[in-house]
Formats: C-alpha cells, sequence, structure tokens
C-alpha cells in the first residue's frame, strides 16, 4: 500500500472547489473570522492554532499536488481551479499567500468575540481564505479540550483555597490525563493532550510531551510517576496481591517519592484497610515515600470517602491551617467514571467530613481528550 502523502490542495470539503467559480468576478480579498457561538461555557480558552500553522499550513504545495487534485476533482464530479493553484506555485513559490492573526494563546476569551482571523492577500485567488476553513476550523478541537480542563482547574481550586494552606502549590497536578487511549487517533492524542497541559502539568499522554517539543518548543510540559495497573496487580494471582505491593514499596518508594497503586483487583477494603493500611504499614513509612491508592470502582463519590476514611483510620491525618484533615503517608487518585460533576461531588463530600481537598487527585481519559 503506497503511504498517503499530506495534499494541502485535498484538506478541504469538495464544495469549497467550486466556490472560485461563485465569488463575484471583482473579487480581491475575503477576510474571515473564527468565533466561538456560544455552549455549556461563557469562556473559551484558546489554544492550538501553532500546531495547525506549524504542520500544515506552513507547507507549500507542490507539482505533485496539483496533479493530484485535478485528478480527484474531475472523477468525483467537482471542478478545479488549476490556473489559480498554478499561479500560487509560480507567484509564491507554493506558499498560500494569506494571513492570519488570532489572540495570543492561552487566553481565556469570552464566547461571541474573534479568535482567528484570515485574509487573503492574492487577488487572483481571493477565494483561498474560506477554502482553507475545513483545516483551520478544527482547532475547535484543542480550544473545547483546554476549556473543559480549564473548567474543572477552577472546580478544584475552589475546594482547594477552602481546605488547603497552599493551593497554589497544589493546583498544577491534581487532574491528570490518562486519555491518550481513549481518542480518536494519536494525533489526536498529542494535540488533545497538550491543550491539556496548558492547564495542569499531570499526563501519562507522551504524544503531548512530544507534540509540545515540536510545535511549542516546550521541553518538558508534563511530568507522572510509577503506577500499577490490574495486569501488573494481578499477574501475582490473588494470593500474591499483597506481596505486589510489598514489590511496589521496595521498587519505586523513598524519601520525597511518589507511586500509585491500583487497589480494586480484587477486594478493595481487604487491599487498603489490611495489606496496606496494617500489615506493610509500617514498611511505607520507613520507606519515606509516598503511595497514591486509586480505587477504581463503584461509585466514585462513595468510593472516593470510603478509601479515604480507611486511610485516615489506618495511617491518620494532621490538621492543616484551616483545620482540613491532609492523610499521612498516602495519598488518592479517582480515575474511574471522572468528569466536571463526579470531581464536584467528591470535593464536596471529603470537605463536608472533614478532608483538605490536597489528598485527592484525579485521573480523566477519554471524558477528558474525546467526549
Amino acid at each position: 500500500m503506497n503511504e498517503l502523502n499530506y495534499n494541502p490542495i485535498l484538506d478541504t470539503d469538495s464544495y469549497k472547489a467550486s466556490h472560485f467559480r461563485q465569488y463575484p468576478k471583482n473579487t480581491h480579498s475575503l477576510y474571515a473570522y473564527i468565533e466561538s457561538r456560544g455552549g455549556l461555557y461563557d469562556k473559551t480558552l484558546f489554544f492550538g492554532l501553532q500546531y495547525i500553522l506549524k504542520r500544515y499550513l506552513s507547507q507549500g504545495i507542490t507539482r505533485d499536488n496539483i496533479e493530484e487534485a485535478a485528478e480527484l476533482f474531475a472523477a468525483h464530479g467537482e471542478p478545479f481551479d488549476r490556473k489559480g493553484w498554478e499561479g500560487i506555485l509560480e507567484r509564491h513559490n507554493g506558499r498560500l499567500p494569506l494571513i492570519v492573526r488570532a489572540v495570543p494563546e492561552g487566553t481565556l476569551v469570552p464566547t461571541h468575540c474573534p479568535l482567528v482571523t484570515v485574509q487573503s492577500l492574492d487577488p487572483k485567488v481571493a477565494w483561498l481564505a474560506s477554502y482553507i476553513e475545513t483545516m483551520l476550523l478544527r482547532v475547535w478541537y484543542p480550544i473545547t479540550v483546554a476549556t473543559q480542563s480549564w473548567d474543572i482547574k477552577q472546580i478544584i481550586r475552589k475546594y482547594l483555597e477552602e481546605t488547603c494552606d497552599r493551593p497554589d502549590d497544589e493546583i498544577l497536578f491534581k487532574l491528570h490525563d490518562f486519555g491518550a487511549r481513549g481518542v480518536s487517533s494519536e494525533e489526536s492524542a498529542g494535540i488533545g493532550g497538550m491543550a491539556h497541559l496548558v492547564n495542569f502539568r499531570g499526563t501519562d499522554t507522551l504524544s503531548a510531551l512530544r507534540y509540545a517539543r515540536a510545535y511549542y518548543q516546550e521541553p518538558m510540559a508534563g511530568f507522572s510517576i510509577p503506577a500499577s495497573e490490574h495486569s501488573t496487580t494481578t499477574s501475582y494471582g490473588r494470593k500474591g496481591e499483597r506481596g505486589f505491593f510489598k514489590k511496589m514499596i521496595q521498587e519505586f518508594s523513598g524519601p520525597g517519592k511518589l507511586f500509585a497503586c491500583v487497589v480494586d483487583s480484587y477486594d478493595i477494603y481487604n487491599a487498603v484497610d489490611q495489606f496496606i493500611g496494617q500489615d506493610l504499614k509500617e514498611e511505607l513509612i520507613q520507606s519515606g515515600g509516598t503511595m497514591v491508592v486509586r480505587p477504581d470502582s463503584g461509585n466514585p463519590v462513595e468510593m472516593a470517602l470510603a478509601t479515604a476514611k480507611m486511610l485516615k483510620a489506618r495511617f491518620g491525618v494532621t490538621p492543616n491551617g484551616k483545620g482540613y484533615g491532609v492523610l499521612n503517608h498516602v495519598r488518592i487518585i479517582y480515575g474511574d467514571g471522572v468528569n466536571p460533576t463526579s470531581i464536584r461531588g467528591i470535593l464536596m463530600e471529603l470537605k463536608a467530613h472533614g478532608f483538605s481537598a490536597e489528598n485527592i487527585a484525579f485521573g480523566m481519559g477519554g471524558a477528558l481528550l474525546q467526549r
């Protein structure tokens, strides 16, 4: 199978090919803009245009692009402005004669306000500003991910400010990206994962780190910690679960270190209360590290609270300056069924029972990058 090479001329909708015959003959330029027309949020966090500009719009067209497009459109039933595209090749060395302006990426913009403007500069191909609409409007995806991530950040920040002494020190690692497997493609993982990292620093989406390096010159945009999954836990069998937690402490714990263990492979209550909370308690404490416990079953609000209560009973809490308890030696990350509603519910319930929001972080997958 031949590799499919990118062709900017064909990165559009079919009907766009006929528009060069539709504009008035004296049309010498077009000016277009992109705005968010509203929805769940009254603001949008603008992000992702630079990727599109560098990855796609900065690519010039070639003679092969023109020949491929001419053949495809003819067979497809659409007209083709060969003369116009050949003019771009001859007059502009294949570069698209457009000027794109935008608000700075990372800006929070009220809906119904322009985010991006596009203007065609060559009067002989004035239609070009509209022709690239299809490609350019894909900026909706990173904007949507960045906006939802920002909104969740405000939810978490509210509870941190109410129950934590140093909310600014905590906030950046409170929502972790688990979404690489929940998206439609590797490119979606890279783009959406970068958009999340505008707001937070926790991610397991390696594509996001590579894309941020390539398109935003960010050497390291996010961070992670060693963590188990059900396959590693259950590879020891039910009778070996306690030994597995011991191995995790020996392999990954140490002064100032964090590591995460999924605890619902068999019996979450036995794993948390008996194995971690009693059998291995002193070994964990002596190691100087922090185990992040991950319950992944049941009702998120109920299970997060139940886990916090079990850990408090075994490890105790230290009251912070605002009077809320901070777990000793352990933390929680909740990564199943996580969305803005469940996050708010969990934080509300923990606060009502005297727990600081610094005790918990959230892992969000497909709901963060794809839903």
